[in-house]
């Protein structure tokens, strides 16, 4: 009988917890929409709101203030939405808002419609962004306030950003700041007001939810434009048109608190199995290069290229191994491209192109990080050889 298959994707998407998968089939059962006022309509209601109160718990705000959403994307472009109108509407700023965001930022990010252009905030070799940058780029047009957005921790590098920095200078210049917490949720101790967010992005799906079901946390003290992007029907306090996801928000709300509740202990478990599985793969390819080491990272994420092996050659390999891996970003169609991301780092593309990523989670056991050294070790070696013959 084969052995099973090595998952080590889940900056990607998490497996969905057993927790959440059952949460999901009750509330599959129930016929209520929630907006009905009869019985089953208050019961599909009481699930939402029930999870609602989870993640307004786990972040540690007033339960008012969290938006269901279709995913992380959608509340990305909803809070730089919110962000832009909200200082156009001259609320303790004047006119005329920029957008700023790390050059790493995820795509939905830099590559959104909620403002004319983003200028893209540089980061360091190790993928920090540079505060004294960002300092002068707010002072740089006086009157202007921006809309700053920057991820709690990058997708490809698990590289954790100075939030709480880039939040105090943002509002001293009387902006507001976006966070991406998608990746940090549920993986890390994460306080709204910690970390000076105005808007806090967050998905199910990283942390063992269903896809398809995300949230947008406001902080609606200072984020006060009334501008959704879906209209009609008046769900979600008026933020966020159309029925909601009652399935997904269920699930996602049961993930949600296991994941909190396991936050003792888990972040050091996956440290531990992280460091391991960078020991295998230094130790299959001496010359491999982890990207990011310099900095603090998220502890289940690693990236790393071995110079002259394309990314492509030994994700397929590793497929082929049984192990699912990635080259980064998992929102491009399939495509193995050259992360924007590295390039921002100033890595050398030749480099860049064999860049891998390895994310653990909730699921992921030493035994696997063992076997995963194994199979590494035996598809690095017969593509050396490969390259060579060739």
């Amino acid at each position: 009988m084969p052995a099973p298959r090595l998952y080590l994707d889940h900056n990607a998407t998490a497996p969905l917890r057993p927790c959440a998968r059952a949460a999901v089939l009750a509330a599959l059962e129930g016929a209520g929409n929630p907006s009905s006022v009869h019985a089953e309509g208050r019961a599909a209601r009481a699930l939402i709101e029930d999870a609602r109160d989870v993640v307004a718990a786990a972040f540690g705000v007033p339960r008012k203030d969290v938006v269901f959403t279709s995913g992380g994307t959608e509340a990305a472009n909803l809070a730089l939405h919110l962000g832009v109108a909200t200082l156009s509407q001259g609320f303790n700023a004047p006119q005329s808002p920029r957008a700023m965001a790390g050059a790493t930022e995820h795509a939905c990010i830099l590559q959104t419609n909620a403002h004319e252009s983003v200028e893209p905030l540089p980061v360091d070799g190790a993928g920090r962004i540079d505060l004294e940058a960002l300092a002068q780029m707010l002072a740089g047009a006086p009157g202007r306030p921006a809309v700053v957005a920057v991820q709690a921790a990058n997708n490809e590098t698990g590289v954790l950003q100075p939030v709480a920095e880039a939040a105090r200078l943002t509002h001293d210049a009387c902006g507001l700041l976006v966070c991406d917490a998608v990746q940090a949720a549920g993986r890390l101790p994460l306080s709204r007001d910690a970390l000076g967010a105005d808007l806090l992005i967050i998905s199910a799906h990283k942390f063992g939810g269903p896809k398809g079901v995300g949230a947008l946390i406001i902080n609606s003290e200072r984020v006060r434009a009334h501008a959704p992007l879906i209209c009609g029907g008046g769900q979600e306090m008026g933020r966020r048109g159309g029925t909601e996801n009652v399935a997904g928000i269920a699930g996602f709300g049961a993930a949600l608190r296991e994941a909190q509740a396991g936050l003792a202990g888990e972040p050091a478990r996956l440290a531990a199995l992280r460091a391991r599985l960078e020991v295998l793969v230094l130790e299959a390819a001496p010359d491999a290069v982890i990207f990011g080491a310099a900095a603090e990272r998220l502890p289940n994420t690693s990236c790393f290229a071995v110079p002259g092996l394309s990314a492509e050659t030994l994700l397929i390999a590793l497929d082929l191994a049984g192990v699912a891996a990635s080259s980064g970003a998992a929102c491009s169609s399939g495509k193995v491209k050259q992360s924007y991301v590295l390039a921002a780092m100033g890595v050398a593309p030749a480099l860049a192109r064999g860049a891998l990523r390895l994310s653990l989670g909730w699921s992921t056991t030493d035994d696997e990080i063992g076997r995963f050294g194994v199979l590494f070790a035996d598809t690095v070696t017969r593509a050396r050889r490969a390259r060579a013959a060739a």
